[in-house]
Protein backbone atom coordinates (compact mmCIF):
# COMPACT_ATOMS: atom_id res chain seq x y z
CA UNK A 1 0.00 0.00 0.00
CA UNK A 2 2.66 2.50 0.68
CA UNK A 3 4.36 1.68 -3.01
CA UNK A 4 0.65 2.44 -4.00
CA UNK A 5 -0.04 5.39 -2.57
CA UNK A 6 3.78 7.34 -3.65
CA UNK A 7 3.03 6.29 -7.10
CA UNK A 8 0.54 9.11 -8.56
CA UNK A 9 -0.12 7.30 -12.06
CA UNK A 10 -0.89 3.90 -10.59
CA UNK A 11 -3.13 5.78 -7.37
CA UNK A 12 -4.98 7.55 -10.34
CA UNK A 13 -5.51 4.33 -11.98
CA UNK A 14 -6.85 2.10 -9.15
CA UNK A 15 -9.16 5.25 -7.69
CA UNK A 16 -10.76 4.91 -11.56
CA UNK A 17 -11.22 1.14 -11.36
CA UNK A 18 -12.35 2.06 -7.92
CA UNK A 19 -14.83 4.22 -9.16
CA UNK A 20 -16.26 2.60 -11.52
CA UNK A 21 -16.67 -0.28 -10.17
CA UNK A 22 -18.71 1.35 -7.25
CA UNK A 23 -20.48 3.22 -9.61
CA UNK A 24 -21.94 0.56 -11.76
CA UNK A 25 -22.95 -1.03 -7.75
CA UNK A 26 -24.63 1.69 -7.04
CA UNK A 27 -26.52 2.45 -10.49
CA UNK A 28 -27.01 -1.18 -11.10
CA UNK A 29 -27.92 -2.35 -7.09
CA UNK A 30 -28.94 0.66 -5.50
CA UNK A 31 -31.98 -1.54 -2.62
CA UNK A 32 -31.95 -0.35 0.58
CA UNK A 33 -34.52 -2.78 1.97
CA UNK A 34 -35.25 -6.89 0.97
CA UNK A 35 -33.01 -7.99 3.63
CA UNK A 36 -29.86 -7.98 4.89
CA UNK A 37 -27.76 -9.35 1.55
CA UNK A 38 -28.71 -6.31 -0.30
CA UNK A 39 -28.39 -3.82 1.41
CA UNK A 40 -24.82 -5.44 2.57
CA UNK A 41 -24.18 -5.37 -1.57
CA UNK A 42 -25.45 -1.97 -1.75
CA UNK A 43 -23.24 -0.35 1.26
CA UNK A 44 -20.39 -2.09 -0.87
CA UNK A 45 -20.94 -0.46 -3.63
CA UNK A 46 -21.49 3.32 -2.15
CA UNK A 47 -17.98 2.40 0.00
CA UNK A 48 -16.11 1.44 -3.24
CA UNK A 49 -17.08 4.36 -4.47
CA UNK A 50 -16.46 6.98 -1.93
CA UNK A 51 -12.80 5.14 -1.69
CA UNK A 52 -12.65 6.00 -5.56
CA UNK A 53 -13.15 9.12 -5.50
CA UNK A 54 -11.07 9.76 -2.35
CA UNK A 55 -8.15 8.22 -4.52
CA UNK A 56 -9.15 10.48 -7.20
CA UNK A 57 -9.31 13.43 -6.06
CA UNK A 58 -7.16 13.37 -2.45
CA UNK A 59 -2.84 13.99 -2.50
CA UNK A 60 -0.76 11.26 -2.09
CA UNK A 61 -0.51 12.83 0.98
CA UNK A 62 -4.08 12.73 2.18
CA UNK A 63 -4.77 9.42 1.04
CA UNK A 64 -2.01 8.14 2.83
CA UNK A 65 -3.36 10.27 6.07
CA UNK A 66 -7.12 9.36 5.78
CA UNK A 67 -6.69 5.44 4.68
CA UNK A 68 -3.05 3.89 5.99
CA UNK A 69 -2.03 6.39 8.95
CA UNK A 70 -5.76 7.45 9.75
CA UNK A 71 -7.13 3.39 9.91
CA UNK A 72 -4.22 1.46 11.03
CA UNK A 73 -3.81 -0.11 7.82
CA UNK A 74 -0.20 -1.33 8.64
CA UNK A 75 -0.86 -2.91 11.65
CA UNK A 76 -4.30 -4.12 10.79
CA UNK A 77 -3.56 -5.36 7.48
CA UNK A 78 -4.55 -9.15 8.08
CA UNK A 79 -7.84 -8.32 10.19
CA UNK A 80 -9.07 -6.10 7.23
CA UNK A 81 -8.00 -8.89 4.99
CA UNK A 82 -9.96 -11.10 7.03
CA UNK A 83 -12.93 -9.20 6.82
CA UNK A 84 -13.25 -8.86 3.28
CA UNK A 85 -12.40 -12.24 2.42
CA UNK A 86 -15.28 -13.57 4.75
CA UNK A 87 -17.73 -10.82 3.51
CA UNK A 88 -16.56 -12.43 0.10
CA UNK A 89 -17.19 -15.72 0.52
CA UNK A 90 -20.34 -14.98 2.32
CA UNK A 91 -21.79 -12.81 -0.54
CA UNK A 92 -20.81 -15.84 -2.89
CA UNK A 93 -22.46 -17.70 -1.03
CA UNK A 94 -26.08 -15.93 -0.20
CA UNK A 95 -25.59 -15.55 -4.15
CA UNK A 96 -25.42 -19.16 -5.49
CA UNK A 97 -27.77 -20.00 -2.51
CA UNK A 98 -30.49 -17.72 -3.63
CA UNK A 99 -33.20 -18.81 -6.02
CA UNK A 100 -34.75 -17.20 -8.28
CA UNK A 101 -38.43 -16.13 -8.18
CA UNK A 102 -40.44 -17.88 -10.38
CA UNK A 103 -42.33 -15.89 -13.48
CA UNK A 104 -45.96 -15.77 -13.29
CA UNK A 105 -46.47 -15.97 -16.97
CA UNK A 106 -46.84 -18.70 -19.02
CA UNK A 107 -46.39 -19.38 -22.45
Amino acid sequence: MNALVHNAPVLFVVGVIAVAAGLAMVLGHNVWSGGVLPVVVTLTGWLMLIKGSMLLFLSPEGVYGTLIAGFHFEQLFYLYMAFVLLLGICLTYAGFKSTLPKSTTSR
